[in-house]
């Protein structure tokens, strides 16, 4: 049995239990589940380590307790958003130490797990309540992250998952609250767009 295994925010995180190692939340990683549970019984165990609030560099410093030492087989990595947001507030993450630090993590697990297989989702963002009072700093800086991330991707050689786009493309059918709540967080229909990208990369990997 192969262990897939999301890291992340909140958008990962989406409500599990801290205290259940089961717990996935109501997430893309909940659907990625139980299509992947459906499809193919009992090959997969999957773990959602996902934190609400975590920046690049809170992921980076839990590397061997929520990654390393769970020896996943697959890991898929959401991070961003909050080295932008927690900015307007002092406390967030530039472009460039994003970079640095997403590196540093991707090379660790690497050294350590040398045979996994990991996928890299790209941080994404629409105008909506909790952006738009700040939506041109909101939209600049998470194109950069998204930007470093791709570029991590492909420096190591991983599976990069576009996001942005798809929200973009999205919200010209419905407004953008209808996939994000807020700009950042997703509804489950954004949850869905995710979690069918998701899936559609893992497949082409396989």
């Amino acid at each position: 049995m192969k262990t897939i295994l999301f890291q992340g925010d909140s958008i990962t995180d989406a409500g599990r239990s801290s205290e259940n190692d089961n717990a996935r939340g109501y997430g893309y990683a909940t659907l990625v589940s139980a299509k992947l549970g459906f499809d193919f019984p009992g090959e997969y165990k999957f773990l959602n380590r996902g934190i609400s609030g975590n920046r690049s560099i809170d992921l980076l410093a839990r590397i061997k307790p929520d990654i390393t030492a769970l020896k996943p087989d697959v890991m898929s990595v959401l991070i961003g958003i909050n080295d932008v947001w927690h900015e307007l507030h002092g406390n967030g993450i530039d472009a460039e130490k994003y970079e640095q630090y997403y590196g540093m993590l991707i090379n660790e697990v690497k050294e350590a797990l040398p045979d996994i297989q990991i996928m890299i989702l790209e941080p994404f963002v629409l105008k909506a309540s909790a952006t738009e009072d700040n939506w041109d700093y909101f939209r600049t800086e998470t194109e950069k992250r998204a930007a470093a991330a791709k570029r991590i991707a492909e420096k190591y050689n991983l599976t990069f998952i576009p996001l942005m786009k798809k929200f973009d493309e999205a919200a010209k059918l419905a407004k953008p609250s209808y996939w994000l709540a807020d700009g950042v967080h997703p509804t489950a229909a954004g949850h869905e767009l995710i979690a069918r990208e998701w899936i559609n990369a893992f497949d082409n990997q396989q």
